[in-house]
Parts: C-alpha cells; sequence; structure tokens
C-alpha cells in the first residue's frame, strides 16, 4: 500500500468526522438558543387585579433543552477519543438526545401549549384563572431543527470507517508499532522511507536504510571471499 493510497482511504473517514462534529456543534447551539428563548405566554387573572402575563422560555418549559446542549458538546470530545463499536454506540446516545429534544418541539407545533401544563410551570396562584395561551413557533422550530442535525450528526457517526479516532499512533503500545513496522516494510520496500517508517523500523529492531537485496549480495561476496582463500596456491 503507497504512501497517497493510506491518504485516499482516510479521507472519506476525515470528512465524516468534520461533517458529524459540524452538526453536533450546529445541534448544541440550536437546543441551547431554543432554551433562552420565550416558548409560552399565559395570560391570567385573580379577580382582585389586572391581567397578569407569565412569560416560559425554553428552560422551563422544555427543561431538557440544556442539559440536551452541553451533552452534544461532550459528544463532540467523546466522537475525537473513541473508534470502532465505542463510536456507534456514541452515535446511539446522539440519535437518543435528537428524539428527547424533539419531543417538546413537536408536541407545542402540533398541539399548543396545554392550560394546565402551562399554569402549573407559571406557578400561579390557586384564585388565578387562565385567560389564555399563546405559543411562540420559532423557538419550537429551532428545537427541532436541533434535533434534526443531531440526528443526522448520530448517522455519520455511526458510518464512519474503522480507523483511528484523531489519536496519533504515537500512543500506540510497542508491541503494535513493532508489527505495523514489520508490515510497513514488507509491503513497501521499494517505496521512499518515511521518518515515522524509519523510527518504527528501528523500534522493531530492523536497519531500515539497508534493504534485503543489498544485504544478499553483502552475504554472497564474504561467501565467495572465502572460498577464494581457501583454494590451493592462494597468498594468505
Amino acid at each position: 500500500m503507497t504512501e497517497g493510497t493510506g491518504a485516499g482511504t482516510e479521507t472519506p473517514g476525515r470528512r465524516r468526522s468534520i461533517l458529524a462534529v459540524l452538526l453536533l456543534a450546529v445541534a448544541a447551539v440550536c437546543l441551547w438558543g431554543a432554551s433562552r428563548m420565550t416558548w409560552v405566554e399565559v395570560t391570567s387573572s385573580d379577580g382582585l387585579g389586572e391581567q397578569r402575563t407569565t412569560v416560559l422560555d425554553g428552560g422551563t418549559w422544555a427543561a431538557a433543552l440544556t442539559p440536551l446542549a452541553l451533552t452534544l458538546v461532550a459528544a463532540i470530545a467523546a466522537s475525537f477519543a473513541v473508534k470502532g463499536w465505542a463510536l456507534r454506540v456514541l452515535g446511539v446516545l446522539v440519535a437518543a438526545v435528537a428524539v428527547v429534544a424533539a419531543v417538546p418541539a413537536a408536541t407545542v407545533l402540533v398541539s399548543g401549549a396545554p392550560d394546565e401544563q402551562a399554569g402549573r410551570l407559571a406557578e400561579l396562584p390557586g384564585r388565578a384563572v387562565i385567560d389564555s395561551v399563546s405559543v411562540n413557533q420559532g423557538p419550537a422550530v429551532l428545537a427541532l431543527a436541533g434535533a434534526v442535525a443531531a440526528l443526522a450528526a448520530a448517522v455519520e457517526l455511526a458510518r464512519r470507517p474503522r480507523v483511528r479516532a484523531g489519536l496519533s499512533s504515537k500512543y500506540d503500545s510497542p508491541a503494535a508499532r513493532r508489527a505495523a513496522a514489520q508490515k510497513t516494510s514488507a509491503d513497501s520496500a521499494d517505496e521512499p522511507l518515511t521518518q515515522r517508517m524509519l523510527w518504527d523500523a528501528l523500534d522493531a529492531g530492523e536497519d531500515p536504510t539497508v534493504d534485503g537485496s543489498r544485504a544478499d549480495k553483502k552475504a554472497d561476496d564474504v561467501d565467495r571471499l572465502d572460498g577464494d582463500s581457501n583454494e590451493p596456491g592462494t597468498r594468505s
């Protein structure tokens, strides 16, 4: 395998990693922004004074939005540290976050805000009567967009090829590096040596500056000279 081929093989995985990180960042920003916006306005009266309007933001109406946004930020860091089956588990967790974030947003967009729930979250006094409940659909749409972005990121994480997840080969164990060096030297005997290949070959106990054909030729020359020195009449 040539060095160019290896870079070409890793390119799709690197692109998927970048896309997944971008989608996770977009999803986290959408959920965090939706948690700071006004979702529901409750207008009530108690018969003793003027009407009272209570504003419910996303942190109150959909309290899970902020923790879910923080979870997606943590998933960005985790996507660089895990690989293989752990990466697929991370994708499943991100998909679960997307579903949890989408439920309150979809409920508000489809069914609106129930008066009973709005009154409870607004913490109205017992004698208060709810006159009206209005819903702002913008925050719900933003949260739903964040959930879609998180779901797309989960798909990208699950589809990422099984390559190293952002960690350099310098973190491998010495045995793994020696095995990789031996395999590399066998597969790329005619290729120019890189600095990484030189160090791995030295760790494996090999001399990367001497190829097999030159070593064999040198051994043949030594045997021929020894044979000539043993012939009769040869000067010692």
